[in-house]
């Protein structure tokens, strides 16, 4: 079992930028996968981000492609969200999930909230 506790989060104005970071913390594993998500209020969770852990490839949504970017930390098992050019369109619940080696499926922490104002 592996748990991940995403921090960071807070409240920006239009413009200004964020990073997020996600730490997973458990016995015996290994990252495969760690991708970045939110949700709105009243909106279904949307993928944001993909990070390929051994080789670094990433893959992002059109909606952030281009002000995002997911990385891993400096810190062993840890994934990062840089956010430029936030807007109010982003005020969000922001989660990190990962896949391991060693299991099925993926694990989610329970999110930092991001809020944007005008």
């Amino acid at each position: 079992q592996v748990q991940l506790r995403e921090s960071g989060g807070g409240l920006v104005q239009e413009g200004e930028s964020l990073t997020l970071s996600c730490a997973a913390a458990g016995r015996s594993f290994t990252i495969t996968q760690a991708s970045w998500a939110r949700q709105a209020p009243g909106k279904e969770r949307e993928w944001l981000a993909t990070l390929t852990w051994d080789t670094n490839q990433t893959t992002y949504a059109d909606s952030v492609k281009d002000r995002f970017t997911i990385s891993r930390g400096v810190a062993e098992d840890t994934v990062i969200l840089q956010m430029n050019d936030l807007n109010t369109e982003d005020t969000a619940l922001y989660y990190c999930s990962t896949k391991l080696f060693e299991r099925p499926g993926s694990w989610w922490g329970r999110g930092t909230q991001v809020t944007v104002s005008s």
